[in-house]
């Protein structure tokens, strides 16, 4: 067994399994992978200080932002306004529970114990070992479900949806909840996972003598997807993070093309099925994803009406489309261009979640536009639906791994890791 010391300089690059030794990197910069260009760790300066005023700031924003007033809307003399948490008040009175409890996790609950996960983790409260370790490996696994901004822009998207209806205006809380997701992404971005499991628990013992610029896989290693630790690949528990694991996820493409097939399938109904139903003056008209973008084009608002396109159409079919390929080459039948399929899996992994825009605009409108007889705007069954396609979806791009697709490229680099600044 090597030492601890020498195990803090080494680092399997999630992505791509290469085994690389971490340069000493100067405050401001970070170092990513030579062979797919992942960052591996980035050394933030005052890395307790920052995370921990941010997420402060971030979750004061929040409570202003749950106090008083979000949004109001004006047509033919009637006011109506609405609270951050008027909006699941709304989908639950409509019997859309389903619809509710995403919007309290998804855009409020999840931001808002990462920010109190963060505060407690980087400025070592004291807690027992087990309940830090548990409370750092949820954290990481809970970064990709905060959406507060997702829904900020399904916000500012509902705005010129209901412009050409009555005027539109914003209450006490709109700005503080703009500050609070631009404070929450920094909060993340200013916490590397590394750093922060260094505070957490020791790392343990390099089981080899590591070999720079292979894989991990050809020298019987694995890394702990949770803590990045170096672990002996037929090692299936974490002794620093507890947390269980393969040298590759297992049944990676099988479990993907599952979920993909199913999201597939919930699609197709999500699309023609109506995702909202308005009614005005007594009449009532229902209408589905693709509608509500010929609606928009028709009105002149073409800058939205691509905006829901590309998100809400555009985005999911591309996305899936994109991880069959990835399973596809991983099975050996590509051409084995590990950056290329690499670079498809990055951009799949990103925009996934943003297919939940079309999703926030209902709840937004569901909730502000309720005048009676006058006009109503409630949801329907198919945004049920597509909001299921889009969780599937993101399942199944975090089901797949990414490491199959190197394993398939065989190149090995002696290089150093670069070194980039922030």
């Amino acid at each position: 067994m090597c030492s601890s010391d020498h195990a803090h300089n080494w680092m399997l690059c999630p992505k791509c399994d290469l085994m690389t030794r971490l340069p000493v990197i100067a405050a401001g910069t970070k170092a990513t992978c030579p062979r797919c260009h992942a960052t591996l760790v980035t050394h933030w300066a005052e890395p307790r200080k920052r995370p921990t005023a941010y997420a402060l700031a971030a979750l004061f924003m929040l409570l202003l932002a749950n106090l008083f007033p979000f949004v109001n809307m004006r047509v033919a003399g009637l006011t109506s306004e609405i609270t951050l948490m008027a909006i699941p008040q709304a989908m639950l009175s409509e019997d859309y529970t389903s619809l509710a409890t995403l919007f309290l996790v998804f855009v409020q609950g999840v931001p808002a114990f990462c920010m109190i996960a963060i505060l407690l983790l980087v400025n070592r409260v004291r807690m027992p070992a087990r309940l830090r370790r548990n409370l750092a490996r949820v954290l990481f696994q809970l970064r990709s479900w905060g959406m507060a901004e997702i829904f900020m822009a399904g916000v500012l998207v509902s705005f010129v949806k209901l412009m050409a209806y009555g005027d539109i205006g914003i209450g006490s809380s709109f700005i503080p909840w703009c500050l609070f997701c631009v404070m929450q992404l920094r909060a993340f971005q200013c916490v590397d996972r590394r750093w922060l499991w260094q505070r957490v628990a020791p790392m343990p013992l390099l089981p080899i003598k590591p070999v720079a610029g292979e894989g991990g896989l050809k020298q019987g290693v694995r890394s702990c997807h949770c803590c990045t630790a170096i672990l002996p690949s037929g090692q299936f528990k974490c002794p620093r993070c507890g947390t269980g694991g393969h040298a590759r996820r297992k049944n990676s493409i099988q479990l993907t093309l599952a979920l993909l097939i199913t999201s597939l399938l919930l699609y197709i109904p999500a699309n023609l099925l109506p995702i909202m139903i308005t009614e005005a003056l007594g009449s009532k008209y229902s209408s589905n994803i693709m509608a509500g973008v010929i609606l928009l084009w028709g009105d002149g608002s073409y800058p939205v009406a691509l905006i829901i396109f590309i998100a809400s159409i555009m985005v999911p079919s591309l996305k899936m489309l994109a991880i069959a390929w990835l399973c596809w080459d991983a099975k050996g039948y590509g051409k084995h261009d590990g950056e290329k399929m690499h670079l498809i899996y990055e951009v799949v992994e990103f925009v996934g979640r943003w297919s939940m825009i079309d999703v926030f605009v209902i709840a937004v409108l569901s909730a502000l536009v309720r005048m009676g007889r006058l006009m109503s705007i409630y949801p329907a069954i198919g945004a049920s639906l597509f909001a299921l396609v889009v969780i599937l979806t993101m399942f199944s791009a975090m089901a797949f791994d990414p490491r199959l697709t190197w394993d398939r490229v065989r190149k090995n680099s002696l290089k150093e890791p670069s070194v980039d600044g922030q």
